[in-house]
């Protein structure tokens, strides 16, 4: 009788070793089931952002793999500041504004600044509580750029337009206009010292300054810039209808070329890994039956530009913001649908075409830039680029189509040239001016637009 108690010790042990291997090997299931749901074949999960108040999304930004923010408002609607602690999946509402917000930008984990037209708001802890710093008088920002905690700029447009600097974060501000003619809606700063800003009147320059701002330069780009980073003080990248690499710090500009596909294939918002690892938003493929949004991504340097097409079922037809935190999580966000996705694996896998050239190397007939200074008063400068002999016309045209002077008209070899427009004795407005190559092998043409102001 004494050995039954033990025999039944044994027996339990037994029963509670089969049921903590189950056990095991259930939590085991559920893990990879977990595992399986976070990194899925497609690369990228749905989220859904629930409640935005009716707002729309205007600018994000994360700290770290958990805490995000966004601003919200568009056209003068209430405006809010959001923030999530676990990666997206809850948004809590931080700060209200009357107006909408603009940008919003963390300079580390506890200090960021979020700008509505007349107001800067800032956080120092973290974006729990916010502080209003209002604007110098008549000021209404249109863009924000924070260096660091105490050095920002913004920058305003229309008839007052000018930029403003402050190195006390925000208390007090020195203004530094530029032109009457040329009124700055979007500013970038590399460094204390150098920086670009973009036309908002026209969008036909892009201004540089090595000087932190007191002195702006136009350099001769063809097309403005909705983003722009730098990884150092010569290496930089602008977003636009093209993408555009710099290795001189902004002085030339040379075309990086995006995977050629269906539809648009333009870029609007970066994010930067490293100088090596980029992604990038704002193209559009297009179905039979839908649009669908592009990531981009290039992992030397945009030598050449990959593409993934993120699940179609997510119905999103354009992706305009992006951020990731390292090379393997990031977001990217739809602002009118109130959705995003999130990868923990870098996305999908990304389709490489070929290896792309800058544009002095494309096998192109010619390249024609946008004319300098745009816009000219008096005169502008019109450059262009042929691969291969052939005849070659400039003419401009009014707003009317009409053809109102024949610059040059003549056979050219293959080289780079300019020719030059005098406006006198026309009256300011909007001009185009064509460009026709005509060689054995093709004949194309082009047309731009440029501004007289008197």
């Amino acid at each position: 009788m004494e050995n039954v108690p033990v025999k039944k010790a044994h027996l339990y042990d037994r029963i509670g070793d089969r049921l903590s291997t189950l056990l095991f090997y259930a939590s085991i299931i559920l893990f990879l089931a977990a595992f399986n749901f976070r990194d899925s074949p497609g690369g990228w999960q749905l989220q859904i952002i629930p409640n935005l108040n009716g707002t729309t999304i205007q600018d994000v930004t994360f700290t770290d793999s958990v805490t995000g923010y966004l601003a919200t408002g568009l056209n003068n609607q209430l405006g809010y500041i959001f923030k999530t602690t676990n990666g997206g999946i809850n948004w809590v509402i931080k700060k209200t504004n009357p107006y909408n917000f603009q940008r919003i930008i963390f300079c580390g984990k506890d200090t960021g600044y979020c700008n509505s037209y007349d107001t800067l708001f800032k956080t120092t802890n973290a974006g729990e509580n916010w502080f209003s710093i209002p604007f110098p008088f008549l000021t209404f920002a249109d863009d924000m750029c924070a260096l660091n905690k105490d050095t920002l700029w913004f920058v305003m447009s229309g008839m007052f337009g000018g930029i403003f600097r402050s190195t006390n974060g925000g208390y007090n501000w020195i203004n530094q206009y530029i032109e009457a003619t040329h009124y700055p809606d979007k500013i970038y700063m590399v460094n204390k010292n150098l920086g670009f800003i973009r036309n908002g009147f026209s969008g036909a320059y892009i201004g540089r300054t090595t000087n932190g701002g007191f002195n702006w330069t136009l350099t001769n780009v063809d097309s403005s810039f909705y983003d722009m980073h730098f990884s150092d003080s010569l290496n930089g990248w602008m977003a636009g209808i093209v993408v555009k690499k710099t290795t001189d710090g902004g002085l030339t500009w040379l075309r990086q070329v995006l995977p050629r596909l269906n539809f648009a294939n333009s870029a609007s918002k970066f994010s930067f890994i490293n100088k090596d690892t980029i992604f990038a938003v704002g193209g559009i493929y297009y179905y039979p039956s839908a649009y669908r949004g592009i990531i981009y991504k290039t992992i030397n340097g945009g030598l050449n530009w990959g593409y993934q097409i993120p699940d179609t079922s997510f119905g999103i037809n354009k992706y305009w913001l992006i951020s990731f935190i390292d090379k393997l999580k990031g977001w990217a966000f739809c602002p009118p649908m109130n959705k995003d996705i999130l990868t923990y694996t870098g996305g999908d896998s990304t389709l490489y075409t070929s290896i792309n050239k800058i544009d002095k190397q494309i096998a192109d007939d010619f390249i024609l830039h946008q004319n300098y200074p745009n816009p000219f008063n008096q005169s502008t400068v019109i450059k262009y680029e042929i691969q291969k002999p052939g005849y070659v016309a400039v003419k401009v045209y009014d707003v009317t189509g009409k053809e109102i002077r024949t610059l040059m008209s003549e056979r050219k070899t293959a080289g780079s040239y300019s020719v030059t427009f005098d406006a006198g004795g026309l009256s300011s407005g909007v001009y185009f001016y064509k460009f026709t190559y005509n060689s054995t092998e093709s004949e194309r043409s082009e047309i731009r637009k440029m501004i007289y102001i008197k």
